[in-house]
């Protein structure tokens, strides 16, 4: 195990600190001039706000459309999630427990999309979604996000489900559990922390994702939150008020998210970078 001596202990406490600052000063100031009228924020940028102004939220919901932006992100990153999570579980316990010809070569194939970034190959996705009629349309974006989470899940999964011993398998096979109990029953509830963390991942992915949506919906009604969030910046570019009280809404979620489960994310890093 590394051991750190003293200076480096204060070098890499001195960086962290650093590093949190630079996060959270920024993040602080945009809560905290969402409560602010737009002359307050001239006058006193990064001071507490005078007055707690809630009718920033209600004018910001409204005109940046955020109402139909939460409902559209929330269906496509939870089925983006869920589709991930199914298909990359499976694979991932074909490729750990099976064997089977040019299993190595699936299992490269598959984890290849982690170094070619799908933005690449923006072109080939528009015209091929344009000529299935997937564009223009959340279906589209959710197969679109499937195929680019399942490398990284699988990749994790794979590695978790190596190291869950096959003597515990072989012991319900012999009591007569069948391959899709097994996975179900035993495989799955080992591999929770794992789970947890492609989740949180890809959906914190699919939710900030602004490049996708901006190339293939035209439709304001189909519009992701970052799109609204961007369309809302166009057309009130000096009301920053309004602006800080979107972005805080825009984030809200992940959070929450991330709270609730965070022990589970924290564990399944851990053990992951231990693997």
């Amino acid at each position: 195990m590394l051991k750190l001596g003293t200076k480096s202990k204060v070098i890499v406490f001195s960086l962290f600190t650093i590093y949190s600052i630079i996060i959270i000063v920024p993040f602080l100031n945009i809560v905290m001039n969402s409560f602010k009228s737009l002359s307050e924020i001239f006058l006193t940028p990064f001071s507490l706000p005078k007055q707690l102004r809630w009718e920033n939220y209600v004018e910001a919901w409204t005109k940046a459309n955020l109402g139909v932006g939460y409902l559209n992100s929330f269906f496509i990153s939870v089925f983006s999630v869920i589709g991930i999570l199914i298909i990359s579980s499976m694979m991932a316990y074909i490729l750990s427990r099976y064997r089977f010809p040019f299993r190595k070569i699936l299992y490269l194939y598959v984890i290849a999309g982690l170094a070619f970034p799908a933005r690449l190959a923006i072109i080939p996705i528009f015209i091929m979604l344009r000529d299935v009629g997937l564009l223009n349309s959340r279906l589209g974006l959710i197969l679109l996000y499937m195929g680019t989470g399942v490398p990284f899940s699988v990749f994790l999964l794979k590695n978790f489900l190596d190291d869950v011993p096959i003597e515990l398998e072989e012991s319900a096979q012999i009591d007569g559990a069948s391959p899709w109990t097994i996975f179900r029953k035993i495989d799955l509830p080992l591999i929770k922390p794992a789970l947890v963390v492609v989740a949180i991942v890809n959906f914190v992915s699919v939710w900030n994702d602004f490049f996708f949506p901006l190339i293939l919906i035209s439709d304001r009604s189909k519009e992701t939150i970052p799109l609204a969030v961007s369309v809302f910046y166009g057309e009130y570019a000096h009301q920053w008020h309004l602006l800080s009280t979107a972005l805080w809404l825009a984030v809200v979620p992940v959070m929450i998210i991330y709270s609730i489960m965070s022990r589970e994310f924290i564990s399944g890093m851990t053990q992951g970078a231990i693997k």
